[in-house]
């Protein structure tokens, strides 16, 4: 029998450990990872340009990342976490070998960063509200993407 504290450390490894599946699933250029640890309706706030909701639209994020960085790599910074919720600090670093926004491969090394909070149920990531520093990472590329 578990004792209220070991259920809930369990839970608590559970759940860090779907955020990290996540998150190598950009690092391992893997999209299929996504499967298991995404709810089938996952909410990714805001959506990207063109993003389609649930865990597809995820998938094509991915596949574009690694276009445009084929070197990418997302190193968590800081995890902060109760049950069903998490925060993260973290850094994406790269090489602009492919197209992204429209700005032509530079070849320029960038890393820019990212903070995401994430719900989760049942062990599956549910939501996800994030903030990239694209500024940032414009400014690294010495360009803007070209305004409609």
């Amino acid at each position: 029998m578990h004792t209220p504290d070991q259920t809930r450390a369990a839970r608590l490894r559970a759940e860090r450990q779907a955020i990290e599946t996540f998150y190598r699933a950009f690092t391992e250029q893997n999209v299929d990872l996504v499967d298991a640890v995404l709810a089938p309706d996952w909410q990714d706030i805001p959506l990207a340009p063109g993003q389609v909701a649930g865990p597809e639209g995820i998938k094509t994020i991915i596949r574009s990342v690694a276009q445009a960085f084929p070197d990418v790599k997302i190193t968590l910074h800081d995890m902060v976490q109760e049950p069903g919720r998490i925060g993260v600090r973290a850094e994406i670093s790269g090489t602009h070998r492919g197209p992204l926004f429209g700005i032509a491969p530079t070849g320029q090394a960038v890393s820019f960063r990212l903070h995401e909070f994430h719900t989760l149920e049942g062990g599956r990531v549910t939501t996800t509200w994030h903030l990239e520093d694209w500024f940032g990472l414009f400014l690294q590329l010495g360009q803007f993407p070209a305004q409609a």
